[in-house]
């Protein structure tokens, strides 16, 4: 049974929530999140990117940046943007777009669960990410982003969700990619209580997107536990802020691979060696074009890839000889890492190589032709993983490879904060 309780979440006034929200801090890069702030002076951007607050290129005394997070957030507060509620709450956060809808309890979650396997993990973090966020998270004091979770069973929370959510939202606006948002709070002590129990029985939990959040979460509980030896167990830093989602309501979508360079090979040699693994045959231009303007073009199905390079498309069918039967092992993501991506471009460590970088599927196909005529030589569209996949390779206790996943919509940061 999953540890659920309500918190008393610093969130922004009605007034202000469009300017406030933004994207999460790892989603865009530092001259996105830039501009961002630049454009909207009150984005919480400047708060999860503090970095964007100082002169580009600028040298940093030791923790400057994470003081002028927890700095933020106390203006925010005296300037009477946010406010923070005065009883422990649940919210429920909705998300609106291209006719879907996906409705998420937002509430603090056993960091206990977390690392005892209850909420479970499908991907690997890297221990500089980590430290940014656990640097992040001990200054400000505070959970600043949700992590976003899925669970399989919860049929009384969803039916109390879909009855609270027909009264009048306490948030309900557009972002700029024409996402709705919205926000209800659930703050009648009978009814927390209703919440407390239905959440407590959706049993294991899953972490979609922000692995990077709970684990800095778990490790910030961690060290205040060890500061704190009398501690009870109800203090609020052993708890972290997530929105948990039913997994029927999740989308997952592709998410694709530029590479500089083919590893010293020609063209040619490249394709040989490719061929080795993979049948290769090439899109005729006018049914990539017809496809491309209908925004279709992609792989179409499992075991099929869709690459990029010199301008032409090409369709790389995997041998079936070659496919690994487990969790991880049937992923189109594995399967271009390992026969492909590894042996052919020696990109060994996806996480770290400069030469590789990921486009979200929501960008499209022409951002990979795009990258490739700027400073990519080859791109490859994957089938994206299933929401079944990625329990599975979770409950195999085992690990995807990066960037095997893109959620859409993204959950927007700067709605709540969670102060510990």
């Amino acid at each position: 049974m999953a540890d659920v309780k309500p918190f008393k979440a610093l969130r922004p006034k009605k007034e202000y929530v469009s300017k406030v929200s933004c994207l999460p801090y790892d989603v865009i890069n530092e001259q996105e999140a830039r501009q961002m702030a630049e454009d909207d002076p009150l984005s919480f951007m400047r708060v999860i990117r503090p970095e964007i607050n100082f002169p580009a290129g600028y040298e940093f005394k030791e923790g400057e940046v994470y003081e002028k997070a927890a700095s933020l957030i106390d203006e925010y507060v005296s300037d009477g943007i946010f406010k923070e509620d005065k009883k422990p709450c649940f919210y429920i956060y909705r998300q609106l777009t291209l006719g879907r809808i996906q409705t998420g309890l937002v509430g603090c979650f056993a960091v206990d669960d977390y690392l005892s396997g209850n909420i479970k993990e499908h991907e690997a973090t890297r221990r500089d990410k980590e430290e940014d966020r656990i640097r992040h998270i001990d200054a400000c004091n505070a959970n600043t982003g949700l992590v976003y979770l899925a669970y399989k069973k919860g049929r009384e929370l969803r039916r109390l969700l879909e009855k609270e959510t027909a009264k009048t939202p306490l948030y309900d606006f557009y972002t700029d990619d024409g996402v709705r948002h919205l926000v209800w709070k659930v703050s009648d002590k009978a009814k927390v209580k209703e919440f407390s129990k239905a959440a407590s029985k959706t049993g294991k939990l899953y972490i979609a997107d922000g692995h990077h959040r709970a684990a800095s979460a778990a490790k910030v509980c961690l060290k205040r536990r060890a500061e704190n030896p009398e501690y009870t167990g109800d203090e609020e830093f052993n708890y972290f802020m997530a929105v948990a989602f039913p997994k029927q309501e999740l989308v997952i979508m592709p998410y694709y691979r530029v590479v500089k360079d083919l590893n010293g090979h020609s063209p040619e040699e490249f394709l040989s060696k490719v061929s080795e693994s993979f049948s290769i045959s090439e899109v005729p231009e006018e049914f990539t074009r017809s496809e491309h303007e209908a925004g279709a073009f992609k792989s179409a199905r499992k075991g099929e890839i869709a690459m990029y390079l010199d301008g032409k498309w090409y369709r790389l069918n995997v041998k079936e000889e070659i496919i690994r039967t487990d969790p991880v092992g049937i992923l189109d993501v594995n399967i271009l890492q390992e026969n492909l991506l590894g042996p052919v471009l020696g990109i060994l460590d996806p996480r770290s190589d400069s030469r590789i970088d990921f486009v979200g599927g929501v960008r499209g196909i022409g951002e990979l032709e795009k990258r490739c005529a700027e400073d990519m030589r080859v791109a490859f569209a994957l089938y994206p993983t299933s929401m079944d996949e990625l329990m599975n390779v979770a409950d195999a206790g085992l690990y995807m490879p990066p960037k095997s996943t893109w959620f859409e919509p993204k959950l927007q940061s700067g709605l709540f904060v969670h102060r510990l």
